[in-house]
């Protein structure tokens, strides 16, 4: 994904796209991360984490090909990019990889949640450069670029397959070391972050908490969409690690909210951007990338320490399609008002008001209270 919107601004060049038809492709990228997440799901439950991660990194490896060696017209982009890669990028990241992490820890689920879901930033902080660099070193050859994405791709799945391992199980071990090991888990403070019940999920649809989280997960990734469809041009043109930390230490849904915050600072600073003040510009991808790394760290594991790990894949793979839903129109939107406006200011004050709703759903989205039993309050 992040190598992707680097790569796509030279493939702009040659395939000439208007910028709504260029967010299109994100919009569809979007759409397609989110629609095959019950599939995913379903996947986790039959085969495992391992074989889920590896068919993702099969539809990825074709999704890379398909752009390397087809791709010439803007439907084929749309295909390669928005439809191939993207289903291997719900195959082969966020739902298997919280998956697993749920299975694995309570006590620390949430700084466990952070370092394993914040590797895609850390690869995207590597690797968006140095494509970045071997496309200005080879005069702009984009094909060449998804060539590397797609030797990517066989190297992460034999990676999954010698190494991963689907529960502490598997290697005679126990959830956070054992009960003996958990110390405060088992405390009465940690039981009002962790839920100790045995939800189902047709347990969860039923709770209100469920569907705020939806909201929130909403207003985490719908401006996160539009940003990063789009920055890279806007320039051209004019925490992870906290919230996991939160979550291990307060309530939830106040950590989710203080992350949705920095939306509204990032799109302040946005607004503002002009080659006269570089520094703006990157102290609006930091606040971006913070807010959208310390809210959908937390989107993640909220919905496990308020769910349990064994109903996680199925409400996670619910939420994350009804939230593509919503927030998949972000990127071609985004292009959209440029094309009319000539200036994505309008779209940037739409992102805050989409965090703002977010924060509000929040609010009401308790720890749900288990069928038949009493919890403590907030």
């Amino acid at each position: 994904m992040y190598g992707g919107a680097v790569i796509n601004t030279y493939m702009l060049k040659e395939i000439p796209m208007s910028r709504s038809m260029f967010g299109m492709g994100f919009t569809l990228l979007n759409i397609f991360v989110g629609i095959p997440s019950i599939l995913v799901a379903a996947s986790i439950v039959r085969w495992g984490v391992r074989k889920t991660f590896g068919i993702g990194s099969m539809l990825i490896l074709i999704g890379a090909l398909w752009l390397s060696l087809i791709a010439s017209r803007p439907w084929h982009y749309w295909v390669g990019f928005g439809v191939l890669t993207a289903t291997g990028i719900s195959f082969g990241t966020i739902i298997p990889a919280a998956t697993a992490v749920t299975r694995w820890f309570s006590r620390y689920r949430g700084r466990a949640m952070a370092v394993t879901l914040s590797a895609s930033g850390f690869a995207g902080f590597f690797v968006s450069p140095l494509i970045n660099r071997m496309l200005t070193a080879n005069g702009g050859d984009w094909r060449q670029a998804w060539e590397m994405v797609a030797g990517i791709s066989v190297l992460s799945a034999i990676v999954a397959f010698l190494f991963v391992k689907e529960r502490p199980e598997d290697l005679g071990q126990s959830v956070d070391g054992g009960p003996g090991a958990a110390g405060p888990a088992g405390s009465p403070g940690a039981r009002r972050l962790v839920t100790t019940f045995p939800w189902e999920s047709r347990q969860a649809y039923r709770t209100l908490s469920y569907w705020m989280i939806l909201v929130g997960a909403v207003a985490c990734q719908f401006p996160f969409f539009f940003f990063t469809a789009h920055w890279l041009l806007h320039l051209k043109g004019l925490g992870m690690l906290i919230g996991g930390w939160l979550m291990d230490r307060m309530v939830a849904r106040y950590a989710f909210m203080l992350g949705l915050c920095c939306y509204f600072l990032g799109s302040f600073l946005a607004i503002r951007v002009s080659p006269d003040a570089l520094w703006i510009a990157y102290a609006a991808a930091i606040f971006y990338g913070t807010a959208f790394g310390w809210s959908f760290i937390c989107m993640n594991t909220i919905t496990g320490h308020y769910y349990g790990p064994a109903a996680f894949p199925r409400l996670s793979g619910v939420l994350l399609v009804i939230a593509a839903v919503f927030c998949s129109p972000a990127g071609f939107l985004g292009g959209k008002l440029f094309d009319i406006y000539h200036s994505y200011k309008l779209a940037f004050e739409l992102n805050s008001l989409v965090a703002a709703a977010g924060i509000v759903a929040l609010f009401f989205a308790k720890m749900p209270v288990p069928p038949g039993m009493r919890i403590p309050s907030e």
